[in-house]
């Protein structure tokens, strides 16, 4: 008999979003839940600090079935750029910029004058030597343009697999009174329903074999038959560009990760798998 146990979270939404690799104009997303992201998602349901070291967290084996794996969309983003009324508080909150703005001396009313692609997001911000207030270092007011790429009507079974069994029950009943709030990825993409499901003994392997697909995956009617994707942690590295979804340490200036390597299997769920009694 097994001395592991299996902590099962669904992680549903209309949009879901798990970036590896995202920067601000482009920020992508992964085919389904990181761990970084699952951890990082009980992290904050636990009220932990982004400086508070994850202890067990990050000893945890992670593994997700895909249930449902949505589709991937593509958010168009244009920031600033065109011209607008010049307004009081802009020659107070960016000097810098209102002077070259506004020479060679201020207008005599303000709203008169047009200051062409005036609004947007400083390409870089520093310190006045004078005052101390943030201001921009270089003039940039022109449009920026970013996408953003989310996965809708994405429904996953997550798996956290540890020996410690009170841990996992202490996750469960953070996720369901979670002491911050909780995204999934990002925070436009607020989870529904219910997360922790349930605490079972046994691997990831078996949880998932062991248990039908989510409701919201596919009509009950259709169920039979389909084998889902899942992707299961390995406990040694393998062949291949390993995951660099382990987390180290969530700090405020940016994570840390480590790799880590999974496998990826065609789930066959048992045909007398009990159903789900949740809340979509």
């Amino acid at each position: 008999m097994t001395d592991q146990h299996v902590l099962l979270i669904r992680l549903a939404g209309p949009l879901q979003s798990w970036g590896i690799a995202g920067r601000f104009a482009h920020r992508d997303t992964h085919s389904r839940p990181t761990k970084s992201g699952v951890i990082g998602l009980c992290a904050a349901a636990l009220g932990m600090d982004r400086d508070e070291p994850l202890g067990e967290l990050s000893e945890v084996r992670y593994g997700v079935r895909a249930d449902r794996p949505g589709t991937r969309v593509r958010d168009y983003h244009t920031v600033g750029g065109g011209t607008f009324p010049l307004r009081p508080r802009d020659l107070f909150l960016d000097h810098q910029r209102a002077a070259k703005a506004t020479a060679p001396a201020p207008p005599d009313v303000f709203g008169d004058v047009d200051l062409p692609s005036w609004y947007g997001s400083p390409k870089y911000v520093t310190t006045d030597p004078a005052s101390g207030a943030l201001v921009s270092k270089e003039v940039r007011r022109h449009a920026l343009i970013t996408e953003r790429w989310y996965l809708a009507d994405a429904a996953f079974l997550v798996g956290l697999e540890h020996a410690d069994r009170v841990l996992l029950e202490r996750v469960a009943y953070a996720l369901e009174h979670p002491k911050r709030l909780l995204w999934l990825g990002r925070k436009a993409c607020p989870p529904t329903g219910d997360l922790a499901l349930d605490v079972v003994r046994g691997t990831l392997w078996e949880a998932f074999e062991s248990h039908a697909l989510l409701p919201d995956a596919v009509d009950p009617q259709d169920a039979m038959g389909i084998r889902p994707w899942a992707w299961i942690e390995s406990p040694k590295p393998l062949p291949g560009a390993g995951m660099p979804d382990q987390p180290v340490r969530f700090d405020a200036d940016g994570g840390v990760h480590s790799l880590r390597w999974e496998v990826r299997h065609h789930i066959t769920i048992t045909p007398h798998a009990p159903g789900w009694d949740i809340i979509l």
